[in-house]
């Protein structure tokens, strides 16, 4: 058997297969990824010795697509996660083992590092290591290359992870356990202030995802309702009735649809440039998904249902926007003739946003 075909057979597609077009809505049971088989493989505890492959050894890096497996292994899915780095950047054994495979594969490089019952792949990589090698966690094993990057035409990793033949969170290993899909570096998770926002356009540039606009928890720093931390709260909650349809806030491709922890079902919109800034939001604590990562929308277009998955205590829209990568106020990127942006604003004035 050469060694071309052993890769093959011991990490399978390392890649998603190509998104549906398709875009039929999805209940939220179905879509739980607790009831995914990718996703019921028992992960090994994580151990001290485990590093990130790329970043501080210890974190955080910054997560650009978080593990999405598919429900059946034949569906799309993403079954790893892509992480941020500059191309030339040294890439690192995860954790000890012995170099399964080191080269091609696909038109890009690859390494796989066999743990036992655990396989752990790395690409696209300019190995620095050989088949039999034995690396330790930490260990360089190569070098980021510049071409065949599922961030195209960024640069980042791919690091994936199989538990026999399924495939599991790498990020469980380091500890690091469930992620939002757009880079963690510049959210506030615990007390402190949010960043400084960007200065939205005058005329907004987004159109309000529900059909009756009014602003139940603003943006900003708040005891949460549940747990009692006082945190950022990132994003604006929208009133919207179970099962209300959640519209797009303008034109773009969904690049991610699936649980996220607290925030429940949650969907993702990249908008491109609006107004000559990058803008991506997202919507939470949905019901169902009608769209689909990877398919373009309409501005306005029934992307999902309300709901309250997640941690919730009731039916509503948790709408959060990045503009140039950064979480930020979305409402007065919002049409401000809107009554409730009107109310919202100076509630957001009385209240000094909690903080």
């Amino acid at each position: 058997m050469t060694s071309l075909l052993a890769a093959l057979l011991l990490i399978g597609c390392l890649s998603a297969a190509p998104p549906s077009t398709a875009a039929p809505p999805v209940a939220a049971g179905s879509s739980a990824r607790a009831a995914s088989a990718s996703a019921e493989v028992p992960m090994p505890p994580p151990s001290a010795g485990w590093v990130y492959p790329v970043g501080p050894p210890g974190g955080p890096v910054d997560v650009v697509h978080g593990f999405d497996p598919p429900d059946q292994p034949w569906l799309a899915g993403h079954r790893g996660v892509d992480l941020a780095v500059t191309a030339g950047a040294e890439v690192r054994a995860a954790g000890p083992g012995t170099v399964s495979y080191a080269g091609p594969l696909a038109g890009r490089g690859v390494v796989v590092i066999d743990h036992g019952s655990l396989r752990t792949t790395y690409e696209p990589v300019t190995p620095a290591v050989a088949v039999g090698d034995e690396v330790g966690a930490g260990q360089p094993i190569g070098t980021l290359e510049p071409a065949g990057s599922h961030c195209a035409p960024a640069a980042c990793l791919h690091w994936g992870a199989r538990e026999g033949e399924r495939y599991t969170d790498p990020l469980a290993l380091v500890g690091g356990g469930p992620v939002r899909l757009l880079p963690l570096g510049p959210r506030t998770l615990t007390g402190d202030p949010p960043p400084p926002p960007s200065q939205p356009p005058s005329s907004g540039g987004l159109a309000w995802p529900v059909a009756v606009p009014s602003v139940t928890s603003p943006y900003g720093m708040r005891v949460h309702p549940i747990t009692g931390e006082h945190k950022l709260h990132d994003g604006a909650d929208l009133a919207a009735a179970c099962g209300a349809p959640i519209r797009a806030a303008a034109s773009g491709r969904v690049t991610d649809a699936g649980v996220r922890g607290a925030y429940g079902l949650q969907l993702s919109v990249d908008h491109g440039r609006i107004r000559g800034t990058p803008l991506t939001t997202s919507y939470s604590h949905l019901s169902a998904f009608s769209a689909t990562a990877g398919q373009p929308v309409r501005a306005g277009q029934v992307i999902g249902r309300a709901g309250t998955t997640g941690l919730s205590t009731g039916c509503h829209l948790h709408f959060m926007l990045y503009a140039a990568g950064l979480v930020t106020d979305p409402v007065p990127w919002l049409p401000t003739s809107s009554s409730a942006a009107t109310s919202y604003l100076a509630k957001a004035i009385r209240e000094g946003y909690r903080r």
